[in-house]
């Protein structure tokens, strides 16, 4: 799922075309027809292929054609009949290395790079993953996992795990029961630290055999809602001496973003 876009204003597209215009943009019926379906999964996302089909008022025969499109070349992912947006959405923005809306802005993200000397990574969720949008501080290492492995589980991360913390306990509980069959362990470690996270409010991740260490924080928006994480990454022994100043610093950090006012897009 993408949260920003619970602050950005998306415009709804018809099949209506567009007034005569030889130099100005025209509506086509099949960028119609997919910018209706990420739209959809945008606002709703988990919704399945029939409720998909319904908001276009098109053939399912048509719509399946697009869907499993938007599939093959990752822009959607599908999950027990569900739909949510793929990661090629979220590994645009950070090719880009810009946040576009939302939130938390690259400003932001360099700003708490600057005042701990790590890298720093602004993840969402979509479905059971945490996807990497921004970031700010990486080294040539840290950069190239980032960009090779865009979709994380989220019992794996850092990141993830503070999410999954921050969940309502029904949705919580489900993912569980969906990840206990392949990862029996990565479910026992999260729930023998449950307790710790939920009341520090940030979860770690070792990684690398142990070299390096992450240390993650869930980011709200004004009423509450999660919508992304926070996360510091660095060396394990450079960070260890200084983890209770870094853990005040990240949560300095992110309660600051969450009490700011949504922004407009950023410039490209």
């Amino acid at each position: 799922m993408n949260p920003w876009s619970k602050s950005t204003t998306l415009s709804r597209v018809t099949d209506t075309a567009s007034d005569p215009d030889d130099n100005g943009p025209k509506s086509h019926r099949t960028i119609d027809r997919v910018t209706q379906i990420l739209e959809e999964v945008v606002y709703n996302p988990g919704i399945g292929f029939a409720e998909i089909a319904r908001a276009l008022g098109a053939p399912k025969s048509s719509v399946h054609g697009f869907i499993r499109g938007l599939q093959a070349k990752g822009w959607l992912y599908e999950d027990n009949h569900r739909f949510y947006l793929g990661p090629a959405v979220y590994g645009l923005t950070l090719a880009s290395g810009r946040i576009r809306a939302g939130q938390v802005t690259q400003a932001d993200l360099e700003a708490l790079h600057e005042a701990t000397g790590l890298t720093v990574f602004l993840g969402v969720e979509a479905g059971d993953h945490l996807i990497y949008i921004g970031e700010s501080g990486t080294d040539a290492l840290t950069g190239f996992a980032a960009r090779s492995n865009i979709r994380r589980t989220l019992l794996a991360t850092a990141g993830g795990k503070a999410l999954l913390v921050a969940r309502a306990d029904v949705d919580r509980e489900a993912h569980l029961r969906r990840q206990q069959a392949e990862s029996p362990e990565l479910v026992s470690e999260f729930l023998s630290e449950f307790a710790d996270i939920s009341k520090s409010r940030v979860a770690t991740n070792l990684l690398h055999h142990g070299a390096q260490l992450a240390l993650a924080a869930v980011v709200r928006n004004h009423a509450g809602e999660s919508v992304g994480a926070a996360i510091l990454i660095g060396q394990a022994a450079e960070m260890k001496p200084r983890e209770a100043k870094l853990r005040k610093v990240l949560l300095k950090h992110v309660d600051s973003w969450s009490a700011q006012k949504v922004s407009a897009r950023e410039p490209i």
